[in-house]
């Protein structure tokens, strides 16, 4: 009886086993297309022996549960989404600085000058002043460069504004990203509070791929780093330190206005972190906004006011048709800032052009012929105004073209990293199949010899009676 009862023990256990593996593969199947669910696989153990009359006798079989991940594959995927999700939103407004001045993956030099609305005014104007210089006298052609010098003003002030507006916008998107950022970080810490509690020592399955799922989205936002800690917990800081979550407490991000642009707060005591952040959206906004675009607004309005101020210390040189002294064609700022945005034509009537040198008279054409020239003069630093321009627009195409370089590569690894975690944790519907035929023969078979064990038992009871086993 001793060793019926050791055996139906065994097949019982089998049979909880057995359970378990089909418990596991039916959940496998039905959540293999759950966002961040990680495949379980079930592992038996003998269990332990024991001593019956001098002999070993075992105790049957055990089945453990358990996700299939691996934390250092799934921190390098982590990783690569922060730099590839950085590249890819600095890359989208580069594509828009681009889109502002018409250029192309073969636009370079001259060419991208001349497909610009930038460069094609700056030679328009030159144009009308070489035009004046062939005709001084003439009233049209006089209000032809008036005409052309206000182009050239409108050509400056919408690249500024549509300059503006990529920041505008970028400084939208950090606000977005903040609020996701939130939301995400007060979920993480819910769920390291939930598996705290339920499991704050072995693999909490769903609970865990939940807290991953949100930290793979917090990875597209923002660059990260993750420790480990006690209870099975996970505590994130942003790269640059400042704390996100704490065991089960989220430490809200928040923005403040700063000259104009949205800048980032986090930690406790709030500190501006703005400087400091990398990785993600939120990174490739900010670098986009505080690297690129200032510098490209900062060029833009060198050229602006460098051109502008030239032009009128050379107008003044000059005598208008009336025989005085000539004035400014362009208002401009003080300094350099702002001065894409803001220069305009000062001069109200065609003849304030002043087309000719102080003792000509006012039908002369030297100082027509200068301002022409001003076209092929250094006037920008070293350079000339459209070969200042050229420069820039160089610049402007060949920071785009690495940037879209890079983002391939990183996005490159990003998959092959990501074939490497779902090779390992996704759910393959071919062997969850398998799977499911083994453990249910299984199950049938520890079934069958529970039912004979049963049997015996029922017939030993009885003394060799015959009886229904029920």
């Amino acid at each position: 009886m001793g060793t019926l009862t050791s055996l139906l023990n065994i097949a019982s256990e089998a049979l909880l086993a057995d359970q378990a593996a089909l418990n596991a593969t039916a959940n496998n199947v039905a959540n293999q297309l759950t966002p961040g669910y990680t495949r379980e696989v079930v592992s038996f153990q003998s269990g332990d022996s024991v001593s019956l009359s001098g002999q070993a006798q075992s105790t049957g079989v055990t089945a453990t549960v358990s996700s299939q991940r691996d934390r250092v594959l799934e921190q390098r995927v982590q990783q690569q989404t922060q730099t590839t999700s950085q590249s890819a939103a600095l890359q989208t407004a580069l594509q828009q600085v681009e889109n502002i001045f018409g250029l192309t993956s073969a636009s370079t030099g001259s060419g991208a000058v001349a497909s610009s609305q930038l460069g094609t005014a700056i030679n328009g104007f030159f144009s009308s002043l070489s035009s004046l210089e062939a005709n001084p006298s003439d009233a049209a052609t006089r209000q032809k460069v008036l005409t052309a010098a206000t182009a050239l003003a409108g050509a400056f002030n919408s690249a500024s504004s549509q300059l503006s507006q990529i920041s505008v916008n970028l400084n939208q998107q950090v606000s977005g990203d903040v609020g996701q950022i939130n939301s995400l970080t007060s979920s993480i810490a819910s769920l390291n509070s939930k598996i705290a509690s339920t499991s704050p020592n072995g693999d909490a399955g769903s609970l865990e791929d939940q807290r991953q799922e949100d930290i793979d989205q917090l990875s597209q936002l923002v660059g990260l780093d993750q420790i480990s800690t006690s209870q099975n917990g996970i505590s994130l800081t942003t790269s640059g330190g400042a704390v996100l979550v704490s065991g089960d407490q989220a430490i809200q991000v928040s923005t403040t206005q700063v000259a104009g642009n949205t800048d980032v707060l986090a930690g406790d005591p709030p500190q501006d972190v703005t400087s400091n952040l990398s990785g993600g959206d939120l990174g490739g906004a900010l670098q986009a906004r505080d690297q690129y675009l200032s510098t490209y607004s900062a060029a833009l309005d060198k050229l602006a006011f460098s051109l502008g101020t030239a032009v009128n210390q050379q107008n003044e040189l000059g005598v208008d048709s009336s025989g005085n002294p000539g004035l400014a064609i362009f208002s401009l700022p003080g300094s350099a800032t702002g001065s894409a945005a803001t220069i305009a034509v000062s001069a109200t009537s065609p003849g304030a052009v002043a087309a000719a040198s102080a003792g000509e008279g006012s039908s002369g054409n030297s100082n027509a012929t200068t301002l022409a020239d001003l076209s092929t003069t250094n006037v920008v630093g070293t350079q000339t105004a459209t070969g200042f321009l050229a420069s820039f627009l160089d610049q402007v195409g060949s920071d785009a073209s690495a940037v879209t370089t890079e983002n391939a590569t990183q996005q490159a690894t990003l998959t092959q990293l990501s074939t490497q975690r779902n090779s390992l944790s996704s759910v393959s519907s071919d062997e969850e199949a398998s799977n499911l035929t083994q453990y249910q023969r299984s199950y049938q078979a520890a079934s069958q010899v529970f039912s004979i064990v049963d049997t015996l038992m029922a017939s030993a009871i009885n003394l060799g009676e015959q009886t229904t086993v029920t």
